[in-house]
């Protein structure tokens, strides 16, 4: 809906005063005509204007009208003109040159500082040339002076860069926070760890959260995904270590989370160097590090040990009793026979009962193992190379690589794997004195499911299947020909969730040992994939498909000045903030007569900087038919929205994500109403703080008619892109909000409570959907 446009008082108070001089020069000279003519004079001076009266108040009227008009022109030309070039010269003042906001050429400053067509003088045009050419001097210094701090802090840039690669190169799960909990960096294994912990049922893998939003963000706090007292506990145990002397002190707790998995939290100090300055006292906390591990499967391999414990001790007593009492009663002499054989059938069925116990056990045991078995993800090319250097020379042997698939990726153990090949060679030597060995990999389809399939080649030699069998199930054999311990082929490919075999190829004269092995990336191939705690399994894969590099960094929040609870919200500094900016995208303008949102796009500004890669995007199903006219603006189509979430479940999301920041919107009062109408269907209730780009606009430049989203971006020198997509939109409307909070600063509106003030006063403030 487009709003009127402003009044501007001045203007009409200067269109009317000549009106009001020739009236007051009339009615003076009426005055005092009847104060200085006798009453027989002044009836002749009435009798002859009375018939021509009509005509005075004609030519009074348009002499006014034509007066009013030059006075209004010439205000407009010289009054309101310096105003208007004011407010563009503010704009300048504010302007960024490193974002690209720098001054207007000298030859189109006057198009830049003012609107075209409204009567700009010559003199103005000059000026604006003048202050153009100041502001191209003001960006040439801010330049030199940026590309000096620029050259400064590069190496502090540099290591700031290595810290944060080293932190997303960790297998663990790592988030920093300053001491209000504020999340400063994550890496990307946090945020995976979180989003399959937070968002999946229990035993699920990780699953894309509503509207893309991560349930761990820059600036965002800790305490939205962990219980704020548990964290308080542990952050005063360090201290308390820290205050006794302790150099590395740190506590651990463990906790649910809401899909029912299990949490344990490391948390170390980040201190500032030294100890408090004059005082000797242990270094001061400015923040602290959460290492953090998923050990459900691990506690639930506990509770399983105990299980199998219980059993063994429980369920052995009774049978060794009725051993012991078996045992007594045959040491009688006088016992016969039948009764003496009734006695041995006991002891034979407790002694198989325990028999029967303990391979029951010893199986859950080797189960349990091969799920700790820890595989991990290796180029199937690497693999052969490195067991080709290993097999090759070993008693005499030359060893070779085949074909090899080199696009295959394992997830194997290559030590125990290598140790398995390296068995086979060295009994290939020392039964058959085989000369040479050849490794192949390719990719393979056993019973439905893709795998990896390894060779071990050799020249054909009368091997029978006993022989095979044999070398499976005996110990590995070291390089040295001795047995390194129990671990047997059988064991390796079982843990590794694969397949052996002889086989023989008389075409090639040769005989082969066949690997089937699990691939990387593949779904249930590998019985053991991954090690004790992981819960929530992330795979490897999932990891690589994101950037290595932290995403969200910026230690500068360590600084960060938090609300104090004696603080009131409308005290705060705009620039202390932190914003969630939206949009919304609906079926129509008319909220109140049925329309519905059918997108919520929104960006985050933290520490004054805007973080484009914290984003909500979302379509909604609005569950009702959409206008064409509503389709050409903002391109969704009907079957863009099927499939797609209900408001009742997007608003929780989006809740959560704009959860402790202040709202910003263009034209938020319609986006806003939308929200208000969903309230009682959703249960969702946004209650924080709301600015609006389109008042604040009109607070800082009052006297420009246009304050739509693309004219205020002209004006401020954002580009506009994605226009009428909600995350564009909104992305566009965060640009245009941190480039008018220094605007608003330079009039001394600086705190949340004076821009909202500021916004009540203005006409537009006067919008209802």
């Amino acid at each position: 809906m487009s709003a009127a446009r402003p009044v501007d008082r001045a203007a009409l108070v200067a269109a009317a005063l000549p009106a009001l001089v020739f009236a007051g020069l009339l009615a003076a000279a009426l005055g005092l005509l009847a104060a200085t003519l006798p009453p027989e004079h002044r009836a002749q001076v009435w009798a002859a204007v009375e018939p021509n009266l009509a005509i005075v108040v004609m030519v009074w009227f348009f002499a006014s009208l034509a007066a009013g008009v030059l006075v209004h022109k010439a205000w407009v030309r010289f009054a309101a003109a310096p105003g208007r070039l004011a407010e563009r010269v503010r704009v300048l003042l504010s302007a960024d040159p490193a974002a690209g906001a720098t001054a207007p050429g000298q030859d189109d400053a006057g198009l830049a500082l003012l609107d075209a067509g409204e009567g700009v003088s010559e003199d103005s045009i000059a000026l604006t040339a003048a202050v153009a050419a100041l502001a191209l001097q003001r960006d040439a210094l801010r330049r030199e002076i940026g590309e000096r701090i620029a050259e400064g802090s590069r190496e502090v840039e540099q290591e700031k860069g290595r810290l944060a690669a080293l932190m997303a190169e960790l297998a663990q799960s790592v988030v920093v926070c300053n001491l209000d909990g504020r999340i400063l960096l994550f890496n990307a294994r946090a945020r995976l760890q979180f989003r399959a912990l937070l968002a999946a049922p229990a035993g699920a893998g990780a699953t894309s959260p509503i509207g893309g939003a991560e349930p761990i963000g820059l600036g965002r706090s800790i305490y939205g995904v962990l219980d704020r007292r548990l964290v308080a506990h542990a952050l005063e145990a360090v201290q308390q270590r820290l205050a006794r002397g302790a150099a590395h002190p740190s506590a651990q707790f463990v906790t649910p989370t809401k899909s029912g998995q299990l949490l344990r939290v490391q948390l170390a100090p980040v201190k500032e160097p030294g100890p408090a300055p004059g005082t000797g006292s242990p270094p001061v906390l400015n923040g602290f590090v959460l290492m953090l591990e998923n050990i459900t499967q691990e506690m639930a391999e506990e509770r399983a040990r105990e299980r199998l414990l219980h059993t063994l001790t429980e369920g052995s007593r009774g049978s060794i009793g009725n051993l012991q009492a078996a045992v007594e009663l045959l040491e009688d002499p006088g016992l016969d026979a039948p009764t003496r054989e009734r006695f041995l059938g006991v002891i034979r069925e407790e002694i198989g009962a325990l028999a029967r116990r303990l391979d029951e056990a010893a199986a859950q045991s080797a189960s349990a193992l091969e799920q700790r078995w820890p595989l991990e993800d290796m180029l199937g090319s690497d693999f052969v190379a490195a067991a080709v250097r290993r097999l090759h020379g070993q008693g005499g042997l030359a060893a070779e690589a085949g074909s090899v698939d080199a696009d295959l990726w394992l997830k194997v153990e290559s030590y125990s794997l290598i140790q398995a090949l390296l068995h086979l060679a060295t009994r290939l030597v020392q039964a058959y004195d085989v000369p040479r060995v050849t490794l192949r990999l390719a990719d393979a389809e056993h019973q439905g499911v893709r795998r990896a399939q390894l060779d071990l080649a050799f020249p054909v030699a009368a091997m029978s299947t006993e022989t095979v069998v044999g070398w499976e199930t005996e110990p590995l054999q070291s390089d040295e020909g001795e047995a390194s311990g129990t671990l047997t082929l059988r064991d390796v490919v079982q843990r590794h969730g694969g397949a052996f075999w002889f086989e023989r190829e008389r075409a090639r004269q040769e005989g082969r040992f066949r690997f089937l092995l699990p691939l990387a990336g593949v779904a249930g191939v590998a019985g053991g994939a991954g090690g004790a705690g992981e819960g929530a399994m992330l795979e490897a894969s999932a990891v690589l498909r994101h950037d290595s590099r932290p995403e969200f960094y910026d230690f500068n929040l360590f600084a960060a000045r938090a609300m104090q609870p004696g603080d009131a919200l409308g005290e705060q500094l705009l620039a202390d903030l932190s914003y969630t900016v939206f949009d919304t995208e609906t079926t129509g303008l008319r909220p109140s007569e049925g329309d519905r949102i059918i997108q919520i796009g929104a960006t985050r500004i933290v520490a004054a900087r805007l973080r484009r890669q914290e984003t909500f995007d979302q379509l909604v199903n609005p569950e009702r038919e959409l206008s064409e006219a509503g389709i050409a603006i903002h391109g969704i189509r009907p079957e863009m929205l099927q499939g797609q979430p209900r408001l009742a479940e997007v608003l929780p999301a989006f809740h959560d994500f704009a959860h402790d920041t202040v709202l910003v919107a263009h034209n938020a009062a319609f986006d806003m109403r939308f929200l208000q109408l969903a309230e009682a269907a959703t249960g969702v209730r946004f209650e924080q703080p709301v600015l609006d780009t389109l008042l604040l606009s009109a607070v800082v430049h009052p006297k420009q008619d246009n304050h739509s989203l693309e004219a205020i971006a002209g004006r401020l020198g954002v580009t506009v892109l994605g226009r009428h997509t909600a995350l564009g939109d909104a992305m566009v409307t965060a640009e245009v909000f941190m480039k008018l909070v220094p605007l608003l600063q330079g009039m001394g509106i600086t705190t949340l409570g004076e821009a909202l003030s500021a916004s009540e006063e203005t006409y537009l403030a006067r919008l209802r959907y």
